[in-house]
């Protein structure tokens, strides 16, 4: 969306409490324009769920790397990160 930028992060399998997802923006934690979905549970009967975060384009361009980590209590995360002067306008 032009004068934004709006990155997904999804999680599935096992339960909502024992998960995490966090956002780092140019290495730091961000919990500003986050938003959480509710967990739906699947006919698998595994859970997903999704993080949205949404940033003004000029904070995209300077954020130098946007991670999503998730991970499971007392486990460490999985992170997946995004540089944007790497993504397309």
């Amino acid at each position: 969306q032009k004068g934004s930028a709006t990155v997904v992060c999804v999680a599935s399998g096992g339960f909502p409490s024992a998960w995490r997802l966090g956002w780092k923006v140019g290495g730091s934690s961000s919990s500003s324009g986050v938003s959480n979905s509710l967990e739906d549970l699947g006919r698998d009967g595994h859970y997903s769920w999704s993080s949205t975060l949404s940033l003004p384009a000029d904070q995209w361009r300077k954020a130098g790397s946007v991670s999503c980590e998730a991970g499971l209590t007392g486990q460490s995360p999985v992170t997946q990160t995004l540089e944007p002067d790497r993504c397309s306008e």
